[in-house]
Formats: structure tokens, C-alpha cells, sequence
């Protein structure tokens, strides 16, 4: 079989990734010289401790496992099984993670909340001030700016992969074929359009009522932090946007405790993870309303730099970049993704909100199977 994939970040290269492992031969098209959106500017988180039960949560899982066995073949993606801590500072926040830690799936997701000095023995870093924390074990990470790369690379060595950048594919042209804008047709056997937030040009034109939005975020990175962060790092407000925290407890949280105004205008939450050369990916805000705006507020950065630095309890190192992102997310947030056959022999894959990078490599599986690959 010939499958020829539209789109160079996560999604679009871990479809790949199955059809080369599945024995068969694979044209990935990039309208980029690389990928240049969200699969670069993101945390490089696998992240199952927030995702709602059922349908979501099994992706996770199994997508968490899938990460590790591709890690083990191409370590250059840098999988690290670091878990993460959820640091919380009174007692209404403690309840939350209490509800989360007594879930039916809590132990699935590796739950346990652990007291302020167990959380610094499980993280050195943490000398702030806080009362406990949600520890979340199967929680991992990787390096978003390089992934990509690493993957393609270990693909080529099969053979059986081709990558062609800086073309754009314009138009279907038959069953299985897609014509791109140096006018050269692609034929397979099936081709899979994983074009990320680019919704506009042939997307548009193949569905033009998509149940999918996009969202922007910014984000952060500093440099190095001189220790390891040995497990990445949110704060309670991340409790407010993640399904897996909803209970009577986080009722109560919304309705006793107001996020800082600062991070209720930004919808925001604090995230964080170490890159492998010691600088700390910060993020992230969210933005639902076009058209966006094309720069960067100084506020949130401030915001959360105040919030790291009260958990670790020490100036943050000098911020060496920030940047905006902007993702696919279905317009039914309960989605893990929306997949559709939009022309014979071709399938849309877009709008796995937020969850991309850690949900791809489960996401490209599902289409592999349900395709007969």
C-alpha cells in the first residue's frame, strides 16, 4: 500500500510513523520547509492526568504507552517518564485534588496525593510554599522542538519514506490522488490530510462547515534552570480546565475562589516542563475569539513567572523566548479528534484540541486500523 500524508507535525508524522511500521510505503507532503505550528510550540507533555474518562482517557493511555515503545526506538525524541506534581496552597484546592486522588480510574492515571514534603522529595526543586500536592505518575514528556525530526529520520532508514517539503496540496484530483502547487499529482492507495490548524484553502473547500475552531495560547522558555525539574509542573487553576478534575469539590473552588483577574482574562493555567537543556518551558493562556491578535501581552508572563517562582521558591532564570501557538479543536470538546472521509480515498484527521502531542501516536493507530491498513 502507498499512503501519502498531508501535514509534517505530530499527527500527520505518526500516521506515517503506523503505514511505514505496517509495511507500507509513505509520501509525507509539508507546505513548510518543516512544521511550524502547534507540534513545535507546545510542552512536549504527555499528558494523562487531566483527560476525561472513557474514549479520551483510553487515548491517552494507550497513547502513553505507544510513546514509550516509539521513545525506546528513536531516543532523540528524549521520552521521559517524569510524571507530574500539582502543587496546591489551601484548603479548597486540596479538596480538588483529594475528589481526583478517589476517582475509580485515579489509579489508571497514576493519582495519589502527597503531603508538601513528600512532593519535595519526589521534585528537589519545589522550596516554595505550598500545603500538598497531586502527584500524577503516568504522566511523560518529550522534545517538541525536535521530535519531528528524529521521527522522520528513523522513518527514511526504513526505506520506504519519502518527505517533500515546501509544497502545498491544492486540490483532490482523483481517488487516492492530491495535486500540490508545483503541480505534481500524488496517487496512493490512501491519503490522510493531518493539516493541524490550517482549516482554510483545500480544507475549507473539502468541508466547509467543520465542527473544528482554533485557539491561540502564549508560551515561554527560559534558560537553564542550573537543576533538574524532575517532574513537570501545574498549578490548581489547571483544575478549572481539565475534565478529570470535575467534582463538587471544584464547584466549590469556581464558586469560593476566583482565579487572579490576570489569569481569568487570559483563561489561563500554569503548565511547565523541563527541556533536556535545563531551560523550563512555560505556558499557557487561551484565546477562543478571531481574529486573533498578532502579538504577545507582557501581562501573562508576568503572571506566571510570579507563579513559578512561588513554587520553587527562587528567582526564574532570564526568559530567553516567548511565542504565540494556535491549535485545532473540535467544536465538541468531549472529541478526542474529528476524522472524516471528505473524497474517495481520502480522510481528514484535525482538531484533537490541545491534546496532539499526546494523544498522536493512539489517534494515527485508530486511523490505521479503521482504514485496514
Amino acid at each position: 500500500m502507498r499512503v501519502i500524508v498531508v501535514g509534517g507535525g505530530v499527527v500527520g508524522t505518526m500516521h506515517a510513523w503506523q503505514a511505514v511500521e505496517r509495511g507500507h510505503e509513505v509520501v509525507q507532503i509539508e507546505r513548510e520547509a518543516e512544521a511550524r505550528g502547534a507540534s513545535l510550540r507546545n510542552f512536549g507533555q504527555i499528558w494523562v492526568s487531566g483527560r476525561a474518562g472513557g474514549e479520551e482517557l483510553e487515548t491517552a493511555l494507550r497513547a502513553r504507552e505507544l510513546w514509550e515503545r516509539i521513545g525506546a526506538e528513536v531516543p532523540g525524541l528524549g521520552f521521559r517518564a517524569i510524571g507530574s506534581l500539582t502543587p496546591v496552597r489551601n484548603a479548597r484546592e486540596y479538596a480538588v485534588a483529594e475528589a481526583a486522588a478517589a476517582r475509580p480510574d485515579a489509579a489508571a492515571r497514576g493519582y495519589e496525593l502527597v503531603t508538601a514534603e513528600e512532593a519535595r522529595q519526589i521534585n528537589p526543586a519545589l522550596r516554595g510554599a505550598f500545603e500538598a500536592a497531586l502527584w500524577c505518575e503516568r504522566d511523560a514528556a518529550v522534545e517538541p522542538r525536535t521530535a519531528q525530526l528524529h521521527l522522520r529520520e528513523a522513518l527514511e532508514s526504513s526505506g520506504r519514506y519519502t518527505f517533500l517539503p515546501g509544497r502545498e496540496v491544492r486540490e483532490v484530483v482523483g481517488n487516492g490522488a492530491v495535486r500540490d502547487d508545483h503541480g505534481d499529482v500524488h496517487q496512493g492507495d490512501a491519503v490522510v490530510l493531518a493539516t493541524g490548524a490550517w482549516l482554510s484553502g483545500l480544507v475549507r473547500e473539502l468541508v466547509p462547515d467543520l465542527p473544528v475552531r482554533r485557539v491561540r495560547l502564549q508560551m515561554m522558555q527560559t534558560a537553564p534552570l542550573g537543576e533538574k525539574l524532575t517532574t513537570s509542573i501545574a498549578d490548581a487553576d489547571s483544575f478549572r480546565y481539565y475534565p478529570a478534575y470535575e467534582s463538587d469539590a471544584l464547584d466549590a473552588l469556581n464558586g469560593e475562589q476566583a482565579q487572579a483577574p490576570i489569569a481569568a482574562a487570559h483563561k489561563m493555567q500554569l503548565l511547565m516542563v523541563q527541556r533536556q537543556d535545563g531551560g523550563l518551558t512555560i505556558g499557557d493562556t487561551h484565546e477562543y475569539e478571531h481574529p486573533f491578535a498578532f502579538d504577545t501581552l507582557e501581562d501573562p508572563y508576568a503572571y506566571l513567572t510570579e507563579v513559578v517562582e512561588g513554587f520553587l521558591g527562587r528567582p526564574l532564570p532570564e526568559i530567553r523566548r516567548r511565542w504565540a501557538g494556535v491549535y485545532a479543536q473540535c467544536t465538541d470538546t468531549t472529541r478526542v479528534v474529528h476524522r472524516q472521509q471528505v473524497a474517495d480515498g481520502v480522510w481528514l484527521v484535525t482538531g484533537p484540541g490541545g491534546r496532539g502531542m499526546t494523544c498522536s501516536p493512539a489517534i494515527a493507530e485508530t486511523t490505521a486500523n479503521e482504514l485496514g491498513w
